[in-house]
């Protein structure tokens, strides 16, 4: 047992917390001996009034002793639904006090895009990322630590901070390693559900560390807590009857033994039985009646102080509760003396927000529940009309409106849908979906009640596409919804029904609104995106005639405004993976730039078409052998995401397209890093989406062509590489790489089932492309022994198909299979054939094993030294052993 000693009341909350005071003395000191050692995080959880906030106060009078500098902020029970609200009070004293120029070199590329959430710049015109925005608040505070070390940060209520902050803690809590900087986290057990407490639990579990669970006092503590408060003559009864009255309640002990104070009640086993009508009054119902004995003024100016939250300022209480200043002042001091209000800690982050905060988290929610509902709507209300004439903006005002009962208010509503364009511009859609989500319960005027349904699909497009769905199909059944809007509408429900996994759907949405236009600008845009969802789709069949209409359209488009770009750009892949000549794709795909490059409003963060448009114009040229003007285009996307600060789906599948570009040049490890990269970022943004197999499926064919068979393996159990595979097209073929897959490790049965699955489904959407969906090869050596006429069939196909395309890589690649088909010297010379045409290809790795192919079957040690320089400089350690196997085994005779 802690021994018992005599203490002052104000450090009441640390009566038996030597262990949890130990462990944080450790950990400060750990921090401050090495600039290089790794961050800690510590999580103390315990009941309201256990001491949470008096611990961290005590950690803050350690660190500052050992000259640490500590940034401290705290949640607020009416405050959750601010975004940003809490990172915002931790960090904003720190950039403050920085120049403008020094906060932008401090914050580098991520001023823009943090800058605005923090407050200390503003937002852009284009909506921002949220997973953007998030990471550029780790990047900042990182720079940040670094400058100001050693470094502690304090976050007390954590269970009450709004769910962006936390999504900034549970992303930098996981990247402390490399970081010299302690974070305390506080927080109640329980209070929250949903994404704020799986961020919660993402953040427990970073520390490595079990949470410091804050116990009640002993029944011995809470007697030497009495005794040092009351006098020592406090006998053993009235001792114990503190205890039993307040649970051994850190807080509640103190406010008891303060009123006992007040009423110069003496400490003896007489006076004992009046402690529980006491502490009543220190609490609850209590605390109620005695702020109603200090005035009606002191309980509105309390009631106005509770309404507002954060930033207690006399004069913004003064006007929420229509006194004059010197009536507020005086009402000030009354709460003060009375301990329900007290001046900010000066050192904390909070101070300078304003004058006054409440002594206890606990006396803020008793006061606010205090308040008469239709007196708290009616103040929520008039709050709004005080934080917005005080310049906050429509953002900061809205978690008053949404507070106030519908009620018809047109302002309302406008005022709503401002806040949530001002959430979106900082990368809060949350916050914006509850504004207008609120504005809809108004309810908005007949005529703008559809684009208020239409603004609350687009901010919901990324975090909810099934909820986007409902709201879109209710907007555009609805009047008000007009030319262009009315056809964004439909495109973006597409997105959303895509976005689904409902491919089939999508086709059809945006094919039924086509009918209902006439030729002309909008029908174009929008039988444009039918054949580009159409493209995309990988159901068991096309839509007849579809790819000859699309010929028929792209004939007639020179290119001349953005709509006939878009149809040139879907001809292109199309006539692509229906393996058509590769001269004509690269002619009609040429046809869609403007000198070589996007056109204006199809630049990677346009939102009009998409992102799926360019991915199939860069892949036109990628399988083309036109790589380098491919990897233009990946690499642009890359410089594009990361400047904008997208950093969600757009950016994996970017890093995916990257690694793809890599693999075709025969970069294997720069393409290996990429797509762990993609596959990194597409975790984040959720598992089973097009985004998450196209980076599995092109890692996991990367790793086999590198010969990491356990590896590629280890991915695709790890990721659930496996039926059923999503409906839109992924590149590359899941069904190919799987197949692949199983036959390189020895299951090779259901290696040639999965193959052929993969040549039924590319059969049935015209998909004749060997490249593109690259079953054939495979199949045609699986079949080699246990059926070699119809692998020889299959040889002679893709050869066929090969040469109608007319790439080297396609007809090199061919020849490469017939070769493995045969022995003897047309083994020999097709196999030099093939290291003639991928000689000429640019891509490398394929050269690498037609050399190592061709020197063994030619028994050439020159054409096999040459096939392993090739295979070291891609990577491919898989090849370098075959290679090195070939040559010590004295195959080499030439």
């Amino acid at each position: 047992m802690t021994e018992v000693r005599p203490m002052e009341a104000a450090s009441a909350s640390l009566w038996e917390r030597d262990e949890e005071i130990t462990a944080i003395k450790q950990a400060i000191d750990t921090l401050c001996a090495d600039r290089s050692s790794s961050g800690s995080l510590l999580m103390v959880r315990g009941e309201a009034g256990l001491g949470k906030t008096a611990l961290l106060a005590e950690i803050r009078r350690i660190a500052e002793q050992r000259n640490c500098t500590v940034w401290s902020t705290r949640g607020g029970e009416t405050l959750r639904s601010v975004p940003f609200n809490v990172v915002r009070q931790l960090l904003q004293p720190a950039l403050v006090s920085l120049m403008p120029e020094e906060a932008r070199e401090y914050l580098g590329d991520w001023y823009d895009i943090a800058g605005p959430a923090l407050g200390i710049t503003e937002p852009g015109e284009r909506q921002a990322d949220p997973q953007g925005v998030c990471d550029g608040l780790v990047a900042g505070v990182r720079r940040l630590a670094r400058r100001d070390w050693p470094l502690v940060l304090l976050i007390d209520d954590a269970h009450w901070a709004d769910q962006e902050t936390l999504r900034w803690l549970a992303a930098f809590a996981q990247r402390l390693d490399d970081l010299s900087v302690l974070v305390v986290v506080a927080r109640r057990p329980g209070e929250v559900s949903g994404e704020s407490a799986r961020h919660l639990d993402a953040i427990a579990a970073a520390s490595g560390h079990p949470d410091a669970d804050l116990n009640a006092l002993t029944p011995d503590a809470t007697a030497g807590l009495t005794r040092a408060t009351l006098g020592a003559h406090a006998d053993a009864p009235f001792c114990r009857e503190v205890w039993a009255v307040t649970g051994g309640n850190p807080y509640e002990t103190v406010e008891l033994l303060a009123k006992v104070q007040d009423s110069e009640l003496e400490p003896t086993e007489g006076a004992a039985a009046e402690l529980r009508a006491l502490n009543r009054s220190a609490r609850g119902g209590g605390l109620v009646a005695r702020l109603e004995e200090l005035g009606i003024a002191a309980t509105r100016f309390a009631w106005a102080a509770a309404i507002l939250g954060t930033g207690i300022s006399v004069g913004l209480v003064a006007e929420l509760a229509t006194m004059d200043h010197d009536e507020a002042l005086r009402c000030a001091e009354l709460l003060q003396d009375a301990r329900i209000l007290t001046e900010p800690d000066p050192a904390s982050a909070q101070a300078g927000d304003g004058d006054l905060e409440f002594v206890h988290p606990l006396i803020a929610t008793a006061v606010y529940n205090s308040i008469p509902d239709a007196l708290r709507t009616a103040m929520h209300g008039i709050a709004a009309q005080v934080v917005t004439e005080s310049g906050r903006g429509a953002a900061m005002a809205s978690r008053h409106l949404l507070q106030v009962h519908p009620d018809d208010d047109e302002e309302l509503v406008e005022q709503l849908r401002e806040a949530a364009r001002e959430h979106l511009a900082v990368g809060a859609p949350d916050a914006a979906r509850r504004c207008l989500e609120r504005a809809l319960l108004e309810p908005p005027l007949p005529e703008i009640h559809a684009r208020v349904l239409y603004e609350l699909g687009c901010a919901t497009l990324l975090t909810a596409p099934a909820t986007t769905i409902d709201h879109l199909q209710s907007a555009l059944g609805m009047p008000g919804l007009d030319g262009d809007e009315r056809v964004d509408a439909v495109f973006r429900l597409s997105q959303a029904l895509l976005h689904n996994d409902q491919m089939e759907e999508a086709v059809r949405t945006v094919e039924a609104e086509a009918a209902r236009h006439p030729e002309g600008p909008a029908k174009m845009r929008l039988q444009a995106v039918q054949y580009m969802w159409e493209g995309i789709y990988s159901g068991e069949s096309n839509s007849p005639g579809r790819s000859e209409r699309l010929a028929e359209l792209a004939r007639t488009c020179t290119g001349r405004n953005n709509s006939e770009r878009v149809l040139l750009m879907l001809r292109g892949f199309d006539a692509l993976i229906r393996g058509e000549n590769a001269e004509e794709v690269v002619e009609v795909c040429d046809r869609a730039l403007v000198n070589g490059r996007l056109a204006p409003g199809l630049g990677w963060t346009d939102t009009e078409w998409g992102i799926e448009l360019l991915v199939m114009l860069a892949n036109s040229y990628a399988y083309t052998d036109r790589l380098d003007r491919a990897e233009s285009f990946y690499n642009e996307a890359v410089r594009t995401y990361e400047s904008a600060g997208w950093s969600g789906g757009h950016l994996s599948l970017a890093h995916a397209h990257i690694g793809l570009g890599h693999r075709r040049r025969g970069r294997l490890r720069e393409a290996e890093a990429s797509l762990r990269e993609a596959l990194r970022l597409a975790e984040r943004v959720g598992r089973g989406l097009p985004l998450y197999w196209c980076a599995t499926s092109n890692l996991i064919d990367v790793l086999l062509a590198r010969g990491h068979v356990d590896e590629a393996w280890a991915i695709a159990d790890q990721c659930g590489f496996a039926p059923p595979y999503p409906s839109p097209m992924v590149m590359l073929d899941p069904r190919s790489v799987r197949g692949r897959l199983l036959l390189a490790v020895g299951r090779t049965q259901d290696g040639i089932n999965e193959l052929e699955e993969a040549e039924k489904a590319a059969a049935a959407r015209g998909h004749h492309n060997p490249l593109v969906i690259p079953w054939a090869f495979d199949l045609a050596r699986a079949l080699a022994k246990k059926d070699p006429a119809r692998a020889a069939q299959l040889a002679t196909d893709a050869r066929r198909r090969a040469e109608r395309f007319g790439t080297d890589t396609a007809i090199g690649e061919a020849l490469r299979c017939a070769a493995a088909l045969e022995t003897g010297q047309r083994a020999v010379r097709l196999a030099a054939q093939a290291v003639a045409y991928l000689e000429a290809s640019p891509c490398q790795y394929e050269h690498a094993a037609a050399r190592v192919e061709y020197g063994i079957a030619a028994r050439s040690v020159t054409e096999l030294n040459r096939g392993l320089a090739l295979a070291r400089s891609c990577g491919a350690d898989g090849l370098v052993a075959q290679a090195r196997v070939a040559l010590e085994s004295g195959l080499g005779v030439r």
